[in-house]
């Protein structure tokens, strides 16, 4: 499977964010999770959320209420949302893939399917 993220590479203050993830050679109905990573200057590997196979989503808590994350099966893509970003949100955003399991995992290493990530600058 290939993970491919597209959107802007500058994005203002305050403006929402918005990623979209085309996936090939697999089905994003296919048994899995469909996650988001970031990774900021500096800093380590965050996870953002991910949406199931079936279509729910998890998200994590510090950055829930800015956070959506929504799928187009009949495009095969899966998209991220992220409002009111501030120049804290600058990173390098990735798609990501991993194995179903019970519990949504929140360990952006155990996502062994990425795309080669996106810059993300907010500008002040």
């Amino acid at each position: 499977v290939q993970l491919q993220e597209s959107g802007p590479g500058l994005v203002n203050s305050s403006q929402t964010l918005s990623l979209t993830c085309s996936v090939s050679g697999g089905s994003i109905t296919t048994l899995a999770y469909w996650g988001w990573i970031r990774q900021a200057p500096g800093k380590g590997l965050e996870w953002m959320g991910a949406i199931s196979y079936s279509g729910s989503t998890y998200y994590s808590p510090s950055l829930k209420s800015r956070t959506s994350i929504s799928r187009d099966t009949s495009k095969n893509q899966f998209t991220l949302q992220l409002s009111s970003v501030t120049p804290e949100d600058t990173a390098v955003y990735y798609c990501a893939k991993t194995q179903h399991s019970r519990v949504v995992p929140t360990d952006p290493l155990k996502y062994n399917y990425r795309g080669q990530g996106t810059q993300v600058t907010v500008s002040p």
